[in-house]
């Protein structure tokens, strides 16, 4: 289960709460339900973080890649200039091309190397977004939560002392009578 789902079930959670008497904008809800998805959601942290850690060994394979191609296109290049050995005018253009070659390998090869560190840079700032975004409603939600506990604690003191103020009243009808 994705860390989505597990948020899109939070919400669920929270849809389908009863809602508190004398207060339409508060809920109860399944405490023990609320926390297996927190349970959940902790999780499939790993996950993303190994996704993140797959782009992360993409990148480096293809830097790889990226490096050996260069060096056989150096290799090419060299040979190419070997053959070419017969005159000295032929062996500074050999020369030039192979120069020419590298250089372009060792540019492409940076290219490739920067667009994945702006693609994984991105990856890491999307999974930070997400997770501090998903913490921040955990964190709303469960301040609501204490607020509904708080405010239900309240009204019931305050109904228990209602009721003893009249079983005290009543009492004291009855003695005086």
């Amino acid at each position: 289960m994705s860390i989505d789902e597990i948020l899109d079930d939070m919400d669920e959670l929270l849809d389908k709460a009863a809602g508190v008497p004398f207060a339409s904008h508060k809920s109860i809800i399944d405490g023990e339900r609320l926390r297996e998805l927190i349970n959940d959601v902790r999780l499939n942290v790993p996950q993303e973080i190994k996704h993140a850690k797959m782009v992360e060994y993409d990148r480096d394979r293809i830097l790889k890649e990226a490096e050996a191609r260069a060096e056989l296109i150096v290799r090419q290049a060299e040979e190419r200039a070997k053959q070419l050995m017969s005159e000295e005018a032929i062996i500074r253009e050999a020369k030039k091309y192979a120069s020419e070659l590298v250089s372009n390998a060792k540019a492409e090869s940076e290219a490739i190397k920067n667009a994945t560190d702006v693609y994984i840079g991105k990856r890491f700032k999307e999974a930070e977004n997400f997770f501090s975004s998903g913490l921040q409603d955990v964190q709303q939600r469960k301040a609501k939560l204490d607020k509904v506990r708080k405010n239900s604690q309240q009204a019931s003191a305050q109904a228990t002392a209602s009721i003893s103020r009249k079983q005290v009243q009543a009492q004291q009808k009855g003695s005086n009578s």
